[in-house]
């Protein structure tokens, strides 16, 4: 099979070649050519020094202490000058890394110093897994350590010793994880027994990075298959013991629908939920971690699991903390969680409908809908019920009422205009009797009728402030 590199990442190793100096396609970037998917990430090895790459190039940058040059290039590919500063709306950077040897890894992720290698061999030699210790010079693969094989076995395989491999970089172990459920390939029987023995280590990663690799495992087709290996390879209970807490927690007894533990159910909620959006996802595996702290048991064998939600959301607002996820993201989890449990009663009022749309946020709400979805179908029950598919219906006619003044057709600079005044206290209570009217269902939320009671109120002087 005859494989080609982009037109700009041929034009870097002609360069570099044509200087004297020794360049590689190298890592995911050929594997994933070789997998025949498409890759924008192309990364490049040689003999040269970040001195003598920047030399050749120089719009390149250099800020790191692990030999890495960044190049960036101009993604239209013009003639006059393919390599140039990417633009602000769309960077392309191809990164350019000297060979490098083994060293020490004292905190568990980086060397303790970069040593410069001699040969690609040499440099390959430290890759973390067979499948990404392969390199390209343009016209043939270069594959020292069996890597060739290992994609047709589908395996993830570490390069060497595998405990020496994730003593060098615990990251490493998530990675396995993450690329196993990404390609659906398997961890090779040894890389998996290393990845238990030395799953501890992975405490010693920060939280964002751990973060990124979770959020990679839940945005691929198998999510749950993702968080079953980190179970099954002793992960789980160092980055997620709230999940790993759940497992043997029973819900199945009297008066209850649920047929599985915990823990399963958690997995089972996952693997169900319709969501693409990891967040969501991540809500869905994490919705009932409370269960584990409020588990009690009655005389008569109910079990109960009372304010599991409120206590959970607590858990999971500890969980964000701890792997440093954004404003935006941490408020979402925690809301979905919070509110999970919410009614569906045919017998709910419409303010009932409207306080629950505004505790979950109205951009929320297809999300908790999508988790609810995970949730039934995770614990036995089928997709939906008529009082949920009625509950659909109640949101979508109750959202057709403005949720605050600011929603209303008509405007302060409506009120200011009929009533010829400025900015004030009359202004605001004009909108707000407005609004109640509107929500009571007197006022239809259209800008005419609202004028006209604007005017009304006017000259029947009903508005004093």
């Amino acid at each position: 099979m005859k494989f080609e590199l982009p037109k700009q990442a041929k034009e870097l190793m002609a360069k570099m070649k044509k200087a004297g100096f020794e360049c590689y396609a190298v890592g995911g970037c050929v594997r994933d050519m070789m997998l025949g998917k498409e890759t924008k990430d192309w990364d490049f090895t040689t003999n040269a020094t970040p001195e003598a790459i920047q030399s050749l190039f120089p719009d390149s940058f250099y800020d790191n202490k692990f030999g890495t040059v960044g190049i960036p290039f101009d993604v239209k590919g013009s003639e006059k000058s393919t390599f140039a500063k990417a633009t602000a709306d769309k960077p392309a950077i191809y990164e350019v890394t000297t060979y490098r040897s083994e060293g020490s890894y004292s905190d568990y992720r980086h060397p303790d110093k970069i040593v410069f290698g001699d040969s690609l061999e040499e440099d390959l030699d430290r890759r973390d897994f067979t499948i990404n210790a392969l390199a390209f010079d343009g016209t043939k693969i270069i594959d020292k350590h069996n890597g060739i094989s290992d994609l047709v076995k589908k395996l993830i395989r570490a390069v060497g010793n595998p405990e020496k491999r994730f003593s060098e970089d615990a990251l490493r172990m998530l990675r396995a994880v993450r690329l196993s459920v990404q390609l659906m390939f398997s961890i090779e029987k040894k890389t998996l027994a290393a990845i238990g023995i030395n799953s501890s280590l992975i405490n010693k990663i920060s939280g964002e990075r751990i973060r990124d690799e979770l959020i990679k495992i839940l945005s691929s087709r198998k999510p749950a298959m993702g968080i079953m290996l980190l179970k099954e390879s002793g992960l789980l209970k160092e980055i997620l013991p709230e999940v790993e807490k759940c497992f043997g927690i029973e819900q199945q007894s009297p008066k209850r629908h649920h047929i599985y533990d915990v823990g399963t159910h958690l997995m089972k909620s996952l693997e169900m939920c319709p969501s693409e959006d990891p967040i969501v996802r991540l809500a869905t595996l994490l919705h009932d971690v409370g269960k584990a702290v409020t588990f009690k048991k009655t005389a008569e064998g109910v079990i109960t699991f009372y304010n599991h939600e409120i206590v959970g959301a607590s858990i999971v607002k500890n969980f964000t903390q701890r792997f440093h996820f954004s404003k935006k993201d941490s408020q979402r989890l925690i809301l979905l969680v919070h509110y999970h449990q919410f009614t569906v009663d045919a017998r709910q009022t419409d303010s009932a409908v409207r306080r629950f749309i505004r505790n979950v946020g109205i951009e929320n709400v297809a999300d908790i809908l999508d988790l609810r979805v995970g949730d039934r179908l995770g614990g036995g029950a089928r997709e939906t019920s008529w009082r949920l598919e009625l509950f659909k219906k109640r949101l979508i006619e109750v959202q057709k009422q403005p949720f605050s003044v600011a929603d209303l057709k008509a405007d302060g600079h409506d009120v200011m205009k009929i009533y010829k005044t400025g900015p004030g206290p009359l202004v605001g209570a004009v909108l707000n009797m407005l609004f109640e009217d509107v929500v009571s269902g007197k006022l239809p939320n259209e800008k005419e009728v609202l004028l006209k009671r604007i005017k009304d109120l006017k000259k029947e002087s009903k508005i004093s402030v």
